[in-house]
């Protein structure tokens, strides 16, 4: 498997003289398409239509468009509530959006961006050190470069893993409906030059029954104070699975993900998405998101460090 190079911030999320661009999510792996949104509803539109996607992804992308809106003199209140609602589960989106309040400037932006880069490659250090020789991690959705605006979460705890040559090989859960591990997360994995296999989501019990599975790793929307876990739809299934046959679960996200004001799962709204991303010809139900239980978690890895159970003392504040 031959290396490309790797996805720089710039190349994911930017903030140009007159507007925000962004690589199209919804177009890869088959074309890198950039998009220029240049009004702070576009940048609402992109988010709600996954074409930018990933929780530190979005909170780096509405930053930037908060950013243009204040520098083109407009009304912030407005902007401020296009953008926090365009996705509810994520809480990257509002704490993002709350720090270009108080500092409301494209260099302000950009330092955010830049900081939650550092958060993925300090918490990569870290969760590498779970990992042992020959490892061959599961992971669900895609928690990469893209979906941080640069590096990753669970992906980059992967690629970290792999510089020390601790990885074997990474099953890539494809993540029905919209693929985005069989899209996005294989795509990233092959321009790191890191051997993975996509599976179907319901290969995966198969495969940690034969032992074939030694960690599952996953990012997080939201971790709320008592280490209750939102990520995309099925990674509840997967904790489920690897809890029966004894495979630890390890979550990876910045503590911008962290919602200690929200004390339980029960707290944490799920977006629920058309019915025409599962079938274009039945009655659908779409859930974006499931909440997997703090009881099923075996860490969760941020920036500070590896957390241990009971999350509600361990998480950092």
């Amino acid at each position: 498997m031959v290396a490309t190079e790797p996805l720089t911030p710039e190349r994911i999320v930017r903030l140009e003289d007159d507007a925000v661009v962004v690589l199209d999510q919804r177009r890869l792996p088959d074309e890198e398409v950039e998009l220029r949104l240049t009004t702070v509803e576009d940048v609402a539109e992109a988010i709600r239509s996954l074409a930018v996607r990933g929780a530190p992804a979005i909170g780096i992308t509405a930053a930037y468009a908060y950013a243009l809106a204040a520098q083109r003199g407009e009304e912030l209140d407005a902007a401020y509530s296009t953008l926090v609602t365009a996705r509810p589960t994520a809480v990257n989106l509002r704490w993002a959006l709350d720090a270009l309040r108080l500092e409301p400037s494209a260099e302000r932006a950009q330092r955010l961006h830049a900081e939650e880069v550092d958060r993925c490659v300090r918490m990569a250090t870290h969760g590498a050190d779970l990992f042992v020789p020959r490892s061959r991690p599961l992971t669900h959705c895609n928690a990469g470069a893209l979906a941080t605006g640069g590096y990753g979460t669970a992906l980059g705890v992967v690629r970290a893993a792999w510089e020390r040559g601790l990885v074997e090989t990474v099953w890539v859960g494809e993540t029905r409906p919209l693929l985005q591990g069989g899209r996005l997360t294989a795509w990233e994995l092959e321009q790191l030059g890191i051997p993975h296999a996509v599976i179907a989501d319901s290969a995966a019990a198969s495969l940690m029954a034969h032992g074939e599975v030694d960690c599952v790793v996953v990012g997080a929307d939201r971790i709320v104070a008592n280490g209750d876990t939102a990520n995309k739809i099925g990674t509840y299934a997967l904790a489920v699975l690897a809890h029966h046959h004894s495979v630890p679960l390890y979550v990876v996200a910045p503590t911008s993900t962290v919602d200690h004001a929200t004390s339980t799962g029960a707290g944490i709204p799920i977006e629920q998405r058309q019915g025409d991303e599962v079938t274009a010809r039945f009655p659908a139900h779409n859930p974006a998101f499931d909440v997997t239980p703090s009881a099923l978690v075996t860490a969760i890895v941020t920036e500070e460090g590896v957390h241990r159970p009971p999350y509600e003392t361990s998480l950092p504040r």
